[in-house]
């Protein structure tokens, strides 16, 4: 199949339906007729030999194969164009709309205090910060990168490590004033404990605990189960129980005393950060300042 001119207006017009949600809001933001939409998709449709659509009255949505379709080639289609306006302005500009999935541990006391900075550098870009503990679906909620903790499930999306932090178990000097200091993680069996719920499965993080090549897991307890680093680390300044934190954003409340490592001769345990994009190919820009951007905060981070 010839990649023409056709083609490529027709890929435009069904980015556009998907983005807004309907024929008539994708023809207000093309300047065009709302059967002019129509007739792009129909000649779209007629080129695949596919229907990319399921509409009714109320409601417009991708079918399998429009849904596949859109996956593969929009991703494409974004970076072709940022390649092309770049190459046209003799420059690799950073400008425009960056859509950022970001994991609410890391965009609270990582990368919030840092923003200022990387935004000053680029007044031409437009940074739309979404912070939630999900992945979900990046490439049809319109993300151009996430930044996650944890292991990246298999998927078509690229996914670079940008670094592993320490897992620590601590408590405030109240809790440990009222209930003793557990010398082994085994006696955390008869303490409070903070859950952190993992989002993928809705259960309880394991707490493990590494030293060299030895593993242990301990079967913890405690009435709070939470998913949001804010609310844990508000719970365990407070005194309310043990929990166990990143080291990475840490580092202030642990050399204040705030809070304190129960257990150092356990070290071991890491956590991964990953940022993920959908496609090596045609990166835009502005995606590849942001995660240079990212690679040096994580160069910190491991500083």
């Amino acid at each position: 199949m010839a990649f023409d001119e056709r083609l490529i207006g027709g890929v435009g017009v069904l980015a556009a339906i998907v983005e807004s949600g309907s024929f008539a809001r994708a023809g207000e933001v093309l300047n065009m007729s709302q059967s002019g939409v129509s007739r792009a998709v129909a000649r779209l449709e007629a080129r695949l030999g596919t229907r990319l659509f399921d509409r009714t009255t109320r409601s417009v949505t991708l079918t399998e194969e429009g849904r596949r379709f859109y996956e593969q080639v929009v991703p494409l289609m974004a970076g072709l164009e940022e390649a092309a306006s770049s190459a046209a302005m003799g420059a690799k500009a950073v400008r425009g709309r960056l859509r950022i999935n970001v994991d609410p541990f890391f965009s609270r006391l990582i990368l919030g205090p840092r923003l200022g900075a990387f935004l000053a550098l680029h007044p031409d870009l437009q940074l739309d910060l979404v912070t939630r503990d999900q992945l979900g679906d990046m490439i049809a909620e319109g993300f151009d990168l996430a930044v996650r903790f944890g292991y990246p499930q298999s998927s078509s999306l690229v996914a670079r490590r940008l670094l592993e932090t320490r897992i620590l178990t601590v408590a405030a000097p109240s809790y440990l004033a009222r209930h003793g200091w557990p010398s082994t993680p085994d006696e955390l069996v008869g303490h409070t404990c903070i859950q952190f719920r993992e989002a993928d499965t809705g259960r309880p993080y394991a707490w493990e605990f590494h030293r060299g090549g030895e593993r242990k897991v301990v079967a913890t307890r405690g009435q709070l189960m939470v998913n949001e680093a804010g609310t844990l680390l508000g719970a365990s300044l407070a005194g309310y129980g043990i929990s166990q934190i990143m080291a990475w954003g840490s580092e202030e409340l642990l050399a204040t005393g705030q809070l304190m490592e129960l257990f150092p001769d356990w070290p071991d345990e890491r956590f991964p950060l990953y940022a993920l994009h959908p496609s090596r190919h045609y990166q835009p820009a502005k995606t590849r300042a942001f995660l240079d951007f990212l690679v040096g905060l994580a160069e910190e981070g491991t500083a």
